[in-house]
């Protein structure tokens, strides 16, 4: 029976019939093995072109990181005062330089040796400048990290002054970048953070003079040397909040000092409203209580028409609080933006006014009372232009036991209300570039004066960006 089985089976197999079913049983295998093999490999390929391209993608990110890095460290450590934990390797050989070139036409109704302010004794660069074509501040700024506990700046500006080319030392200091929490220390000579305008550059500046509160009180810019410690606080909203102590020898100070000489406090609160909105609050005292000599006069030159010189002694206090907003489409300041501005000064001194040079010598007791301030608007209304108004005004209230001796030092208000109308237009063909005309209807004193400016303002190199 096993035989005959075995011996059928063999048949079978070996009919024409089956031979051929099993050929195409084989057949339909190997097409269906190698459509598989030709998906894997499809797929195969397709999965290290996916790889290739996520390893591409990140390593596009992380160079677009390193650079968005650099840059934003590179602003941080051009413009310190928000800065609190900027990165440490930054051009540790390699720091930051810049140049700005300032140059103006100017032209006067009036005199601009006689300018005076009635009621407010001028000192500093408080005076509007001369008429004609003239280079302004040249300025030279060289900054880097130091390592990774201190951060450094340099400025020197080159100017004209009284015909004569000098070189200042405008801001040299260090900055501590490595103390956390929030706590920065700052030494050297540096602009003070008083008010809002004191601690920018010229070239920052919306017009192109100073606000009559500026000429007025401090001399256009309080700058001296001394230490400044400030706090930003871990909060949603913006604050800050820190005092400076300061040699004191410079006006609105002055007079030699073994010690502190002049001291500030100041605060300044800001957030955002919404993506268009943003605004900052802020308060400010600056206070000298021992000023031994602090020349200055009623006219630009920081002295009267004759050899006679006026010289403070005595304590002096000046509070300030100042206000921005901005407006902005999205936050996007780029196109098209509104800034409000304004800032109030109060000054009140005691003390004694001495015309150095008089004979017999002459003085008086003084004491001052003097206010002002002033309002601006700056808006963007296309790209590449801006335009401006703005408004000053001053008042004193000054007395002493020798009114004479206090109108020859330009302390006596002389019945009149110092104010300006200033108005600007401005074409920035980039960042780095301003061409600005300004015009000015000047009423500080009795005979108003009708000033033009024409202002041009270009920065070479690498520049920070500026404060809010």
């Amino acid at each position: 029976m096993k035989r005959i089985l075995l011996v059928t089976a063999i048949a079978l197999a070996s009919s024409p019939v089956m031979s051929d079913e099993l050929s195409d049983l084989k057949q339909q295998i190997e097409q269906l093995r190698q459509g598989y093999e030709l998906r894997l490999q499809k797929l195969e390929r397709r999965v290290e072109k996916a790889e290739a391209a996520a390893t591409q993608a990140k390593i596009n990110s992380t160079n677009m990181s390193k650079i968005i890095d650099r840059k934003i460290a590179q602003k941080i450590s051009a413009s310190p005062k928000y800065k609190s934990t900027p990165r440490t390797k930054e051009n540790d050989f390699n720091p930051a330089i810049s140049i700005t070139l300032d140059g103006r036409h100017a032209s006067f109704s009036n005199d601009a040796a006689s300018y005076e302010l009635p009621g407010f004794q001028l000192g500093g660069e408080a005076g509007i400048g001369d008429e004609g074509f003239s280079v302004r501040h040249t300025e030279i700024t060289a900054s880097a990290n130091i390592d990774n506990n201190f951060y450094g700046q340099v400025t020197t500006a080159i100017a004209e002054h009284d015909g004569e080319t000098e070189v200042e030392l405008e801001e040299a200091f260090v900055q501590t970048t490595g103390l956390g929490n929030g706590v920065s220390v700052t030494a050297g000579r540096f602009f003070s953070n008083f008010g809002y305008l004191n601690e920018q550059h010229e070239h920052a500046w919306d017009f192109a003079d100073a606000p009559l509160i500026y000429r007025g009180m401090v001399g256009k810019k309080i700058v001296d040397d001394g230490v400044r410690v400030s706090f930003v606080a871990p909060t949603d909203l913006f604050l800050e909040i820190g005092a400076e102590a300061f040699q004191g020898d410079a006006f609105p100070a002055g007079g030699e000092h073994s010690g502190v000489g002049a001291w500030t406090g100041f605060a300044h609160l800001g957030g955002d409203l919404g993506t268009d909105h943003s605004w900052q609050l802020g308060l400010s005292h600056w206070s000298a209580d021992d000023i031994t000599n602090r020349t200055g006069g009623g006219h630009s030159h920081g002295e009267d028409d004759s050899s006679e010189t006026p010289t403070f002694a005595g304590d002096s206090h000046i509070s300030a609080i100042d206000a921005v907003y901005k407006w902005a489409p999205n936050g996007n300041m780029k196109n098209q933006h509104l800034v409000l501005q304004m800032e109030y000064f109060d000054r009140n001194e005691d003390g004694t006014i001495t015309m150095v040079g008089s004979d017999p010598l002459e003085s008086s007791t003084y004491k001052g009372d003097q206010k002002g301030w002033y309002a601006q608007a700056v808006y963007q209304f296309m790209p590449r232009w801006r335009m401006g108004y703005r408004y000053d005004q001053l008042d004193a209230n000054n007395s002493g036991d020798d009114m004479d001796v206090l109108e020859e030092a330009g302390l006596f208000d002389e019945h009149h209300t110092p104010k300006r109308h200033s108005a600007m237009i401005e074409w920035l063909p980039s960042e780095f570039s301003r061409v600005r005309l300004q015009y000015n209807k000047d009423e500080s004193s009795a005979d108003s004066d009708d000033q033009v400016f024409i202002q041009y303002t270009h920065s070479l190199g690498s520049h920070g960006a500026h404060q809010f």
